[in-house]
């Protein structure tokens, strides 16, 4: 049973149409990445599901149940960090955490001990008695992480959280969240790409409201989930005669020469279909007497696949 479900979930704001037919589950246990350009529906989703705005149309569900059915219930089960982090300045560390605690209706030694454990966690010991007004943004972040898993939550929805933050302080943000990510299911928003690459094991992709990528971050950079998985081998032989042979093999979609050097060819081959052409590819060469420097899978950059695949929704 998936955690989080959003079926045909639609949502606009007058004219405008921010969240249009969202469909996507997300399972115990994932670390999920929410990628999308500036508008495109990603931080009204969230809010969808934290029940910050209600859909026009569709179904949220969390741990198989509609949100609306028990909308306190599905509460308790979300920690949440806003894109704006909502902290109380004029509070110490201790008493903001304190008084979030004690929205979540946690009775005071219950409060206590979470209070311990999350500081602990988010490593906000030295802070624990300072202002909201005097730390840095770093810490600012870490506060408003220790109240979203405050309670305990199954889930935890991240909108931006290291916007803002120097390289040093996103470090140490992208480790927190990972090792949050250890027992929890994670929606994790971001600009960031290398977040996406260094945390998340599945992506989400939304463009103009609607879903438009969704799979394992290594299968969709691998180009499987755009018509065949790609590899580049370099070998060594007349080109004309490896291309001929390359392209009669039944698992291979497409052969392009990239590169002659020195009597090398590096040669990009798109798998046919669902087929990994790496093995017909070394059989091949063997039969043939080629010379095979170089078989490898290849990965295309986040960001490429990112703006090639917005630009073709737009």
């Amino acid at each position: 049973m998936s955690l989080v479900e959003l079926r045909d979930v639609t949502k606009s704001f007058g004219s405008v149409r921010a969240v249009e037919g969202a469909s996507f589950q997300i399972g115990r246990g994932e670390v999920v990445g929410f990628l999308g350009p500036n508008g495109a529906g990603k931080t009204t989703t969230m809010r969808l599901i934290t029940q910050v705005l209600e859909p026009d149309s569709g179904q949220v569900s969390i741990g198989g149940s509609p949100i609306d059915s028990n909308p306190i219930e599905a509460r308790r089960r979300i920690g949440y960090l806003p894109e704006t982090n909502p902290l109380y300045s004029d509070m110490l560390v201790s008493e903001y955490l304190d008084y979030a605690g004690e929205l979540r209706q946690l009775d005071r030694p219950t409060r206590a001990r979470r209070i311990g454990d999350v500081v602990a966690e988010t490593g906000l010991e030295s802070v624990f008695y300072r202002p909201v007004n005097q730390l840095s943004k770093g810490f600012r972040q870490r506060t408003g992480l220790a109240q979203a898993i405050l309670s305990e939550p199954d889930i935890l929805i991240l909108d931006e959280p290291t916007e803002g933050l120097d390289p040093n302080q996103r470090v140490e943000i992208r480790k927190l969240i990972t090792r949050l990510g250890e027992e929890r299911t994670v929606l994790l928003s971001t600009h960031v790409m290398q977040e996406v690459q260094l945390t998340c094991g599945r992506l989400l992709i939304m463009h103009q409201g609607r879903i438009i990528a969704d799979g394992a971050v290594d299968t969709l950079l691998s180009g499987e989930a755009r018509g065949g998985l790609r590899v580049v081998a370099e070998i060594e032989g007349d080109a004309g005669a490896i291309r001929s042979g390359l392209e009669g093999l039944e698992s291979v979609g497409a052969v392009e020469v990239l590169e002659q050097r020195q009597g090398r060819n590096q040669i990009a081959i798109v798998g046919a279909g669902s087929f990994d052409p790496r093995p017909d590819v070394f059989r091949l060469a063997g039969e043939r007497g080629w010379v095979l420097w170089e078989l490898r899978r290849e990965h295309e950059s986040l960001e490429d696949f990112f703006r090639d695949l917005t630009e073709a929704a737009s």
